[in-house]
């Protein structure tokens, strides 16, 4: 193994505090985690081996004491030889450990409750210092590994929070597959896999039109798209290239517009829709998430602020028109900030539930995804449909994130870029 090289002053006092936290953090186990309040006739261990040893809670532990042994053992062959292998193992261990560790502090509350061995609900002060001693280890042990491997500090913040954002997503995926009813377990892993609850989504519609939704939101967020990025674009490169009295205070009438938040509007909104005959329509809601949009124009302004003007005076002086220049010229140019406007105007209808909740009211053919999947919700429904409103929020999640994938590398150019001169 090649070993692990200069600046070996900083370098090897790392990994010498690695076996440390190593040692520490599998101690932990053996502190208190869970304070169970007293109860006549009960006598509840108190230790981190004990820890929520009821409804078989003692198998949230296996993850964080296999993690925990495991990084003791490679931090004390560390004292013997430091290598990149043993470093990047602890890496691993203490992400796991971690992970682990949120998942605990996530369920603790359902085991707890659902054993009806507590005397009272369970609170997180409950848990005591060994659980949150093992956490913070963890991620001590983590970072300072990281750091081992000269991984620059970025990676490592970003690492931990990947972990942390990571879970709820796993979750979301899991449960979508599991076979058994009902929003609340005792524990994550399913006792039952299936592909039923994606396929009744699309074939049990009676009283949930999960397809009509989707096409319902697609509609609309694929005209909003086209009908802002558009206005948006326009508006921008009107702003940034002509001058034209009382443009200063258009700018900033637009900027002080857009600090307000949209849902202070949205009653007044409802009612012009209303005396108009719009309500409860998909054309208010394309109308009023696209007039919206406009004012998001800032970030496109500054972008084509950057855009040297020579090239406009250049097709100028060629005998093309304004017209020209902008459609011809420019927005070939400026693939970046098209993609960033095409996507902020197609996830702000996709993913909204305000507005919608209040234009469509009981209108059940023409709700959007959002809405339609928070009816699943409802007291009536979520034990049956928990599950499928996990599969329907997975759907609703790949498009967004396979189209981000795709062109990730124009929307960071595109923000970025308009923040040069914005």
């Amino acid at each position: 193994m090649s070993e692990i090289r200069k600046p070996k002053a900083m370098r090897h006092n790392l990994v010498r505090a690695l076996p440390v936290i190593a040692v520490l953090a599998a101690l932990t186990l053996l502190l208190p985690w869970l304070h169970v309040p007293a109860q006549e006739g009960a006598d509840y261990a108190r230790t981190g081996i004990n820890l929520l040893l009821f409804d078989r809670g003692i198998l949230r532990l296996i993850p964080l004491a296999a993690a925990a042994v495991l990084a003791l053992l490679v931090g004390l062959s560390l004292l013997a030889r430091a290598n990149r292998a043993g470093v990047r193992a602890l890496v691993v261990l203490f992400s796991v450990a971690v992970m682990g560790s949120i998942y605990t502090l996530l369920t603790a509350k359902v085991t707890a409750d659902a054993s009806g061995l507590m005397p009272q609900p369970f609170l997180v002060a409950h848990l005591q210092i060994g659980f949150w001693a093992f956490l913070l280890l963890s991620l001590v042990g983590l970072v300072v590994a990281l750091m081992a491997l000269r991984q620059p500090a970025t990676y490592v913040v970003l690492t931990a929070m990947g972990v942390v954002w990571l879970l709820p997503i796993l979750w979301l995926v899991i449960t979508s597959l599991r076979a058994e009813s009902g929003a609340y377990t005792t524990y994550i892993i399913p006792k039952g896999w299936t592909l039923s609850n994606y396929t009744r989504l699309f074939t049990e519609t009676e009283q949930f039109n999960f397809p009509r939704w989707y096409l319902n939101t697609l509609w609309v967020s694929v005209v909003t798209c086209i009908i802002t990025t558009t206005l948006v674009l326009m508006v921008a490169y009107t702003l940034s290239r002509l001058r034209f009295p009382a443009r200063r205070a258009f700018l900033n009438l637009g900027l002080i517009i857009a600090m307000f938040p949209g849902f202070m509007s949205m009653i007044a909104v409802y009612h012009i829709l209303k005396a108009v005959g719009l309500a409860k329509s998909l054309i208010s809601l394309i109308l009023v998430y696209s007039g919206g949009g406009v004012l998001g124009y800032t970030i496109a302004k500054g972008f084509f602020d950057t855009i040297p003007r020579s090239l406009d005076e250049a097709a100028l002086i060629d005998g093309a028109s304004k017209n020209t220049v902008f459609w011809k010229i420019i927005l070939p140019s400026s693939r970046p900030i098209l993609v960033y406007t095409a996507i902020t105007a197609f996830i702000a209808p996709w993913v909204d539930f305000i507005f919608v909740s209040v234009i469509m009211k009981d209108d059940y053919a023409n709700y959007t995804v959002a809405l339609g999947l928070f009816k699943m919700l409802e007291r009536e429904h979520i034990y049956q449909y928990f599950t499928r409103f996990c599969a329907g929020a997975v759907l609703v999640a790949i498009p967004i994130t396979l189209l981000f994938i795709r062109i990730q590398k124009f929307y960071v150019e595109g923000v970025t870029g308009g923040a040069v001169k914005g």
